[in-house]
């Protein structure tokens, strides 16, 4: 029956935790169902009752605690696997039993090889054939939804497929999965695949077709949607696009693809996707699987924007090259990554929002100390604009520059320091050692300036994380009564300390000039008749 709703299948619970390497316990998995139902998933697949007694007991307490979605158990055609089933969805408000066989001569062959299945292809086909009906039936006898599997569906036979699909739909079955197991189709094809089977099986009508489909090739969402746009209107897959191998269908891209081509699908889902990125985040820390950067829809890049060009284009009108609002998918809201390629008009926008409103040769100004800063990082977070304004932008007025400083230091090197200064209209270069590679810039610098100024205090943090993150040095001077707080940012911390006490330096010198021209104006006062 034709409907512009596609129902959602969550297995991340079931065939996501397969990735190898990863485990979920009942209480973390019960966690994650209260997430997908939040999320509000069609149905989730919570697991695979028989595997063990853990798995069971998650499916029963899913089974028994989660309201909303369909709760959906896997089985094998095997009774034991089917009567657990059972016996873990007896509380569930709305169960589901997943059965399903090998559909692929490759299957039938290869995990079917015992004689007592039968001798020939042909003969092990009809035995397959009569497990898949008793199973459906079986199932029928706990719930009234049954959804059957036909594993390795992109490469079975066509013929055989679709007799086994209108067998397993006569016994009882309500969905029908058409998986492509290994990843092996190709969109054209596995669209071709559900397109065929919705012509060639009478009885299809009755059910509802589903697609499941793995990553292998990296096609997985395209898959998926191809077999939507053929008539299916159950999609599987799991947050983050985890599962076996190179895993499933990333539910958060087939559902963004549907809902934000529209116009090209005319299909929606039921998912509220604000709830996308905080699920992604929790299956992301419950599995220890982080979530690519470049991850779409989820990743922390998704809504990130560096390039000039691009940053430019999205603080105009950010449809420029944004065609979803990230705030539909949980994130708070695009931002820009400053980075060596972000242009001006980035690092404005940016500098506005900590309120600094710079005029244009300010901006100039704090733009190429940026680069500079941004040539040594891979991103330049707010807190270096903060101290590069502060650093770059309200200077003191300047007395000395450092016009460039050489360290010699290491665990059997006395710590040298050469230092060339700029002072007022004389370049006076300078050499010292000291305790540290610190102590020896600070002596070089004093000894260049033949400044007597005090060191009282001297403070060195990192302002951003990372091994390249930008330092901020603080020091404290005394000249006299006067005091004064200098501070200096580098990636270099030792340049950053040199920027910091030539900093205080040229403060001690600023107020040093107001203290001598007040003095000046008061004997001039004082001499006026």
């Amino acid at each position: 029956m034709p409907t512009d709703k596609v129902a959602v299948f969550d297995t991340t619970l079931r065939d996501g935790e397969q990735a190898a390497g990863t485990r979920l316990g009942s209480r973390e998995k019960v966690t994650l169902a209260r997430q997908l139902a939040r999320l509000n998933v069609d149905i989730i697949e919570a697991g695979y009752p028989n595997s063990s007694p853990e798995d069971f007991e998650a499916v029963r307490q899913i089974a028994e605690e989660i309201e909303g979605p369909i709760i959906c158990a896997l089985s094998r055609v095997v009774a034991e696997d089917i009567h657990a089933c059972g016996k873990a969805l007896a509380q569930a408000r709305r169960p589901r039993i997943h059965t399903g066989i090998g559909a692929s001569d490759i299957h039938v062959m290869g995990k079917f090889r015992d004689q007592r299945y039968g001798r020939t292809l042909a003969e092990k086909r009809v035995t397959i054939l009569r497990l898949a009906v008793e199973a459906v039936k079986l199932a029928k006898t706990y719930v009234d939804d049954v959804q059957f599997y036909t594993e390795d569906a992109g490469r079975a036979d066509l013929d055989y497929l679709c007799e086994m699909i209108e067998a397993v739909i006569s016994a009882g079955a309500t969905v029908v999965n058409i998986p492509d197991t290994t990843g092996y189709t190709v969109p054209e094809q596995y669209g071709a695949l559900i397109r065929s089977v919705r012509a060639k099986v009478p009885n299809i009508g009755r059910v509802t077709v589903s697609v499941h489909c793995h990553d292998d090739l990296g096609l997985a969402v395209s898959n998926s949607l191809a077999g939507v746009q053929n008539g299916a209107r159950q999609v599987e897959g799991t947050i983050n696009g985890i599962g076996e191998r190179a895993g499933n269908a990333s539910l958060e891209e087939i559902v963004m693809a549907l809902r934000t081509r529209r116009d090209y699908f005319g299909l929606d889902t039921a998912i509220d996707a604000h709830e996308f990125r905080r699920t992604s985040r929790m299956v992301a820390d419950m599995l220890g699987i982080p979530v690519p950067p470049n991850k779409a829809v989820v990743g922390s890049n998704a809504f990130a924007h560096s390039s000039g060009i691009h940053v430019d284009g999205v603080l105009k009108d950010r449809q420029t090259y944004e065609i979803m609002q990230p705030e539909d998918v949980g994130f708070e809201k695009s931002h820009v990554v400053l980075t060596a390629r972000t242009g001006r008009a980035g690092l404005r926008d940016r500098l506005e929002k900590l309120r600094y409103h710079l005029t244009k040769e300010e901006l100039d100004q704090a733009y190429q100390r940026f680069l500079l800063v941004a040539d040594k990082k891979q991103e330049v977070y707010d807190e270096d604009l903060i101290a590069i304004v502060h650093d770059e932008l309200h200077p003191a007025e300047e007395t000395y520059r450092i016009e460039y400083l050489h360290i010699d230091s290491g665990t059997t090197t006395i710590p040298t320091a050469t230092v060339c200064v700029q002072v007022e209209t004389e370049t006076r270069k300078a050499a010292s050692i000291g305790d540290g590679p610190v102590d020896a810039v600070y002596k070089a610098i004093g000894a260049a300036t033949n400044n007597p100024a005090r060191l009282i205090s001297y403070d060195i943090r990192s302002v951003t994380s990372g091994t390249e993150a930008l330092g901020e040095a603080t020091v404290q001077l005394q000249q006299g009564d006067i005091k004064v707080i200098g501070r200096g940012a580098s990636t270099d911390v030792i340049e950053a300390s040199a920027r910091a006490y030539i900093d205080g330096l040229n403060k001690l010198s600023a107020l040093n000039r107001r203290r001598e021209s007040a003095q000046q104006q008061m004997f001039v006062d004082q001499a006026r008749p």
